[in-house]
């Protein structure tokens, strides 16, 4: 069985975020072993400057980089490719088929991905070109990866 694990930064507060986490990982738990493992974010000042926003940076990626064990790593990232879910499902398909049976997926703090978490990332990916709140992305993630696991088992799921 395919086992993905999210490693985000940051604690979800909204209830009706964690509703939706909790909704899909049950709904993922036919298809994979899930695991979501949320790593501790720092302070950010409101006088943030870009080498405070580099450290603040530095610091989240080494707290994500501790958690990843022999994963083929997606990074989330505005710079990644976007894909439709035909082709999202394809490139989860792939991987667990010729690489790995881990699949890694990433998603920074507020501030975004440190260089060194992007470098050791395998692949990016891009949601949207628009900016989301972190947490909310985890619940997108989780949508997609559900959709996913539907479209390569030919299961109706609505469009």
């Amino acid at each position: 069985m395919l086992h993905i694990n999210i490693i985000c930064v940051g604690k979800i507060k909204e209830n009706y975020l964690k509703d939706a986490i909790t909704e899909y990982a049950k709904r993922l738990s036919k298809y994979c072993k899930l695991q979501i493992i949320e790593v501790a974010d720092e302070q950010i000042p409101d006088n943030l400057s870009n080498r405070l926003a580099e450290n603040v940076k530095e610091i989240e990626g080494k707290r994500i980089l501790a958690q990843i064990k022999n994963s083929y790593v997606i990074a989330l990232d505005l710079k990644g490719k976007q894909f439709t879910s035909e082709e999202f499902s394809n490139k989860l398909e792939n991987i667990s088929l010729n690489s790995n049976s881990n699949i890694s997926f990433i998603i920074g703090g507020s501030i975004g991905l440190s260089n060194e978490v992007i470098q050791y990332s395998n692949e990016l990916i891009c949601f949207s070109k628009m900016t989301f709140p972190h947490q909310l992305i985890r619940v997108f993630l989780l949508e997609q990866i559900y959709r996913a696991f539907k479209i390569s088992n030919h299961e109706t799921y609505h469009k």
